[in-house]
C-alpha cells in the first residue's frame, strides 16, 4: 500500500470534474462574512477561493506539496499550507467556525484521528461539512484495474482509500463529539471527458501504479477494454462514483 503522488497540472486538466462537483458542497456549507473556515484537502485551491469570496477568512491545507504550490501560485491572497490531517492540524484550538472538505477524506485512512483533529480546531457548535467517496465507490473502475494489474504481475499496486458507509462514518463522528444533522449516501455516475476518459482517470488518480509499467499506453488500453461493458455508455466513459455527503456539528 502507498499514497497517491499528485501532479497538480495533470489534475487541473483531467480531474477538474472533482472541483466542479464540489460547487454543490460549497453551497451546502453556506459560508458567511463572519466566519473563519478551513478547507481540508484543498487541492489546487479553486474551491478555497470560492469560499474566500463569501467568508471572513479561509485557510487551505493539503498533504501534497505539489497541490499547495499550485494553489499558492494561483491564489496569492489565501494562506495555504502542507498538512497531514491524520497527524495534526497546526492551528490553535477552536479556531474555525467551519471545516470544509471535498473529495479528500477518502485518502485519509486513519479517519478517527482526522475527526479528532478537526474537532480540536473547530469552535463549539462549529460545523464540519464534507463530501467523500462512500461505500462502493468506483467498484467497477477498481475491478478493471485489478484484473489488468494481476496479468502484469504487479506488486503492491493498491492505493489506500477509505470508503465508509453512512452509519460507519456517523458512528465515528458521534463517538468524537459531533452530532450529525445531514447525511446522504448516493450514486453519482461521473462523466469522464474524452475518448480515453477512463485512461485519463487512471493516469490522474492511480499514477503510482503506472510508474511501475514501461508500456503505459498498452496497460491503459487493456483497462478500458475490460471496463467497457459496464462503464462506457453511448460513446462516453463514466466512473461509478458513490458519494457520502454530511454536515456534523461539534456539540461537546
Amino acid at each position: 500500500m502507498e499514497k497517491q503522488i499528485w501532479n497538480a497540472e495533470h489534475y487541473n486538466s483531467t480531474g477538474s470534474f472533482v472541483t466542479n462537483y464540489g460547487d454543490d458542497v460549497v453551497n451546502l456549507l453556506q459560508p458567511n462574512q463572519n466566519e473563519t473556515i478551513l478547507d481540508l484537502g484543498c487541492g489546487t485551491g479553486r474551491l478555497t477561493s470560492d469560499i474566500s469570496k463569501k467568508a471572513k477568512k479561509v485557510y487551505g491545507v493539503d498533504y501534497s506539496q505539489a497541490m499547495i504550490d499550485s494553489a499558492r501560485k494561483n491564489f496569492e491572497d489565501i494562506e495555504f499550507s502542507v498538512a497531514d490531517a491524520q497527524l495534526n492540524l497546526d492551528y490553535p484550538d477552536q479556531t474555525f467556525d467551519a471545516v470544509f472538505s471535498n473529495a479528500a477524506l477518502h485518502w485519509m485512512m486513519d479517519a478517527e484521528s482526522v475527526i479528532k483533529n478537526i474537532h480540536k480546531v473547530l469552535k463549539l457548535n462549529g460545523r464540519f461539512v464534507f463530501e467523500m467517496g462512500g461505500n462502493g465507490n468506483i467498484k467497477e473502475v477498481l475491478a478493471s484495474i485489478d484484473k489488468v494489474s494481476q496479468s502484469y504481475q504487479l506488486k503492491d499496486y493498491h492505493l489506500q482509500n477509505f470508503y465508509p458507509s453512512l452509519s460507519q462514518y456517523s458512528s465515528l463522528l458521534e463517538k468524537n463529539g459531533f452530532e450529525v444533522r445531514y447525511a446522504l449516501l448516493f450514486n453519482r455516475p461521473t462523466l469522464l471527458e474524452g475518448k480515453n476518459g477512463l485512461a485519463n482517470w487512471v493516469s490522474t488518480f492511480r499514477s503510482n501504479l503506472l510508474d511501475q509499467i514501461s508500456n503505459k499506453d498498452a496497460f491503459l488500453k487493456e483497462v478500458q477494454n475490460v471496463a467497457k461493458t459496464k462503464l462506457y455508455k453511448n460513446g462516453k466513459w463514466y466512473a461509478d462514483y458513490v458519494r457520502l455527503r454530511m454536515i456534523a456539528y461539534k456539540v461537546s
